[in-house]
């Protein structure tokens, strides 16, 4: 029903003038006026807009500062930026609440429900709208008044509370009617009276819809330019006398219009289709039999808003085609126009023709499918009849809500202050807390450093004792090595040489024989020495006991920090063969890494494990601390010093970590055995 009526869509703009000083402006007041100038193109009007704002932000009157932004977001929202538009408007609410402009904050409500209402927002744009009102009705403005009450009719009549929608279309006219009447101020009134029109008519209060629509048939006559809004009046009286089965008078008003086709098609070409389908529906409705006439008249209206490609247009007129056959049992074609009436009335949200559409198709398609249909109409229905329920309080609970936000704001400015008081309590008491809990921290990294102090002089003094082992193993070597020589290969070769000596003379074969076996005994001394100086060059015994040195390492510093330890290692690395550089800085590595640990990881347990696979020494250290963002740690002082002292001994360092799950420390150095 709502789309055969004409309904003129509000769309006011609020353009105010704020006044400011004379500070030298004229640069100020040339490039606004230039804003608003609308022979520029959009764009340029935008760029003059900004730097209007840049000069006013400039000069730092809030009062310029109000006025250039509300200039810039009244060209954003010709250009439809409802993004930039609200982003302004709240930017000047803010600043006027601060600086309690109350013309600026109502103007900052007014177009953020505007911004709203534009969107199709309404619950908000109502907010808005409500909430700028009663400013407005402070300061007595009638024009401001009259307007937000013309929105919010509007947004009532299109959420279907039409008792509120009629309440505030009355108050607006009310005050229209004691403005000049200029055709701004008539233009309402026309649109209010004609609003009044459609709510009686879904009201069903027939008499009382003309009287609304003849009251604003004749405001359009005031109206210097009020042929359109004229023509719209007529259309709707029609329907209404339609609705009232009054065929004659609704076929006349009809047929005035299709004979001035010719005055407004040019102006909008898809209202002559509207009134022509109306016309020939009308006939049908009312009994007229001149089926080909109106067949005719049907197909025109169709095919001019298939033409137009205006779905709404197409959409009213395809169902009462679909009607028209249905009458006429002409099963296919009347089903052809229901589908289309159906898939549009799907596409541009339109319920009541799709109301009508579903209990088309229910009428024409038989079993299953038609009750399909009739089952969605059903559905449809009674969804709309709840909405329509549940809507007619709305607005009242957003006007309560204001009120008691506005309530809650007042309370908790009064609370504001013991809020202050307290929490100045409350930040001095958490100052105290703070340099005791300081101090403590300072006093452990103290005793840290005392603990990692004692922990190096342990260490020392481990390098020292081992040196001295490596020491005096070498000199009971060198002393059983001496021994060796002067009591055992000595005296063997000072024996052979003896025996070799009294047979130089001798001749014969058993001289000969005697002396391959003393040249015999040689090879066996030359063996026993080349054994010795095999010896000799064997370190054996640097490399003795370096997993008990770790062990004690890590023994000591997990104490230290009460942390929890495992320490696993094979016995597959021959350490003897390992140079002392890669063993003292795995023995740093190992050190850091409780360090670091004990320093930043919070964690209670840490597992080390040394293994040998495919010829390389494996190094895990793992912990179940509060692990860290490995990419913005790498600079980090103890990452730093385990990749140096990795690359020292041409090995690699991968660190794995991550929130609340710990950290691994994998390093991997050549075994050369």
């Amino acid at each position: 029903m709502r789309n055969k009526l004409v309904i003129n869509t509000l769309i006011p703009l609020l353009f105010m003038q704020l006044g400011f000083s004379q500070v030298d402006q004229n640069r100020f007041t040339d490039l606004k006026q230039k804003s608003k100038d609308y022979r520029l193109t959009s764009i340029e009007r935008e760029k003059y807009g900004k730097q209007a704002l840049e000069l006013a932000q400039e000069i730092g009157t809030d009062s310029l500062v109000l006025s250039a932004r509300k200039t810039l977001s009244l060209i954003y929202l010709d250009q439809e930026n409802y993004d930039l538009y609200t982003h302004l408007s709240r930017q000047n609410l803010a600043k006027a609440e601060q600086i309690s402009d109350t013309l600026s904050v109502a103007s900052a409500y007014l177009n953020l429900g505007q911004s709203h209402y534009f969107q199709y927002q309404n619950d908000s744009a109502y907010y808005y709208f409500s909430k700028s009102l009663k400013f407005y009705q402070t300061i007595k403005n009638a024009n401001q008044q009259g307007f937000i009450l013309s929105a919010i009719s509007d947004i009532q009549n299109v959420e279907q509370d039409y008792i509120g929608s009629e309440e505030s279309a009355i108050q607006a006219i009310r005050i229209y009617e004691t403005l000049p009447r200029n055709d701004y101020n008539l233009s309402h009134l026309w649109s209010l009276n004609n609003v009044l029109g459609i709510i009686s008519l879904k009201l069903g209060a027939f008499d009382k819809s003309l009287e609304y629509h003849d009251i604003a048939e004749s405001v359009s006559d005031e109206m210097s330019n009020g042929f359109y809004n004229k023509i719209f009046s007529i259309n709707n009286k029609a329907f209404v006398y339609r609705e009232k089965e009054n065929y004659k008078e609704a076929l006349k008003l009809y047929k005035s219009l299709i004979d001035i086709r010719e005055d407004y098609d040019e102006y909008d070409p898809t209202f002559y289709p509207l009134v022509l389908d109306n016309y020939a529906y009308t006939r049908l409705v009312a009994g007229y039999d001149d089926y080909g006439n109106i067949q005719a008249l049907f197909n025109e209206a169709f095919s001019i808003s298939n033409r137009l490609n205006d779905p709404i247009i197409k959409l009213q007129v395809s169902i009462d085609v679909s009607k028209f056959y249905l009458q006429q049992k002409q099963q296919d074609s009347s089903l052809k126009y229901a589908n289309i009436s159906y898939k549009l009335a799907k596409e541009t949200s339109s319920n009541e023709i799709l109301l009508d559409a579903l209990k088309v198709l229910s009428e024409l398609k038989e079993g299953e499918d038609g009750k399909a249909y009739l089952n969605e109409h059903i559905k449809l229905s009674d969804s709309l009849l709840h909405v329509e329920r549940n809507v007619r309080n709305k607005f009242a609970r957003i006007e309560f809500e204001t009120d008691k936000i506005e309530e809650a704001n007042e309370k908790m400015s009064q609370q504001l202050i013991w809020l202050l008081v307290i929490s100045g309590g409350l930040l001095i008491t958490l100052f105290f807390l703070y340099i005791i809990v300081k101090q403590r921290e300072k006093n452990k990294e103290l005793k840290f450093e005392k603990d990692q102090q004692k922990a190096n002089e342990d260490i020392y003094n481990l390098m020292l004792l081992q040196q001295d082992k490596v020491d005096e193993a070498r000199a009971s070597e060198k002393k059983r090595i001496s021994k060796e020589l002067h009591d055992g290969i000595l005296g063997r070769l000072f024996g052979t040489r003896l025996s070799l000596d009294s047979f130089n003379f001798s001749e014969g074969k058993d001289a000969i024989s005697k002396r391959a076996t003393y040249i015999t005994e040689l090879k066996v001394i030359e063996d026993d020495i080349r054994k010795v100086s095999h010896d000799l060059s064997t370190d054996f015994v640097s490399g003795s006991g370096f997993m008990d040195i770790v062990s004690e390492l890590i023994e000591k510093q997990t104490n230290a920090y009460q942390l929890q330890s495992h320490f696993d290692f094979t016995d597959d690395i021959h350490w003897e063969m390992v140079p002392n550089k890669t063993k003292i800085n795995i023995y740093r590595i190992i050190q850091e890494s409780l360090q670091n640990i004990y320093k930043h990881a919070n964690a209670k347990m840490v597992k080390i494990s040394v293994e040998l696979k495919n010829s390389v020494i494996c190094l895990l250290i793992v912990d179940d601390g509060d692990g860290f963002n490995i990419s913005k740690s790498k600079k980090g002082i103890g990452i730093k010093n385990i990749n140096s002292r990795v690359e020292e001994v041409k090995g690699n360092a991968q660190f794995r970590s991550e929130a609340n799950k710990g950290t691994e420390v994998i390093i991997t150095i050549p075994y050369k055995n």
